[in-house]
Order: C-alpha cells, then sequence, then structure tokens
C-alpha cells in the first residue's frame, strides 16, 4: 500500500428516491446496469445499487480508474433514454465526487450540485 499518494481514483456516490420500490428494482437489475456494461468503459470498477426498500430510498456507488473514465460514463450516458427513464423513476438527492475532476466536468455536472472531494491523504 501506499502512503498519502493519490491513485487518481474517482469514487460517485449517488442518493435517490423513488415512489415504486418494485419498479425501481426492475429498472436497476434489468435496464440500467446492462445498459452501463455495455457502454464498455474501461476504467469503470463499480456501479453499485444499495437500496433501503422499507425507505424507498437508494444509493448508488460508482468507482472509476481515473477522471477520464467518469467523463467517458458520463458522456456515454447523458441523454440516453435509460437516463431520460432514471430520472423519471427516481428522484435526486444528493451527489458525491470524491477526487480530482476537471472544470469541464465540475461545470456539466453544476446543476446536480455535486459536493466535490479531493484527495488529501491516506492509504492506498
Amino acid at each position: 500500500m501506499n502512503l498519502h499518494k493519490d491513485s487518481g481514483e474517482i469514487s460517485v456516490i449517488i442518493d435517490v428516491s423513488y415512489t415504486s420500490a418494485d419498479g425501481f428494482k426492475e429498472f436497476i437489475e434489468n435496464e440500467q446496469c446492462q445498459f452501463i456494461e455495455s457502454l464498455a468503459v474501461e476504467g469503470l470498477k463499480k456501479f453499485e445499487w444499495y437500496v433501503a426498500e422499507e425507505e424507498n430510498t437508494a444509493t448508488l456507488i460508482e468507482v472509476f480508474n481515473n477522471a477520464e473514465s467518469f467523463k467517458e460514463l458520463a458522456t456515454k450516458a447523458i441523454g440516453t433514454p435509460v437516463n431520460l427513464k432514471f430520472r423519471e423513476i427516481a428522484t435526486f438527492e444528493n451527489m458525491t465526487i470524491l477526487g480530482n475532476i476537471s472544470d469541464e466536468m465540475k461545470e456539466g455536472l453544476s446543476e446536480m450540485g455535486p459536493k466535490i472531494k479531493t484527495f488529501k491523504a491516506g492509504l492506498n
């Protein structure tokens, strides 16, 4: 492990709420995840949903090798029918980005109001 060396990885945490648990789970399991896989973004390490069914909330965790991989996925996914459907069935609550992203990406994501936190110290 390396002490205090930024690996360059980007982690994105997105919290959403939804009204129909069955519809939401059906969508993420049978449409969204397959779509993201089909995009074949080489630097995508994780795309994982965690659901609190009793609260109708969910958290998506995405981990990328680097900022370019994050940008590639965002560019390929935004505005697609799958992305638009997601926006219809889920309410965006919060986005946190861990890592260094470009000013262009910050501007492109500004309407979502992400909290961006850059690496300072740790082990990886």
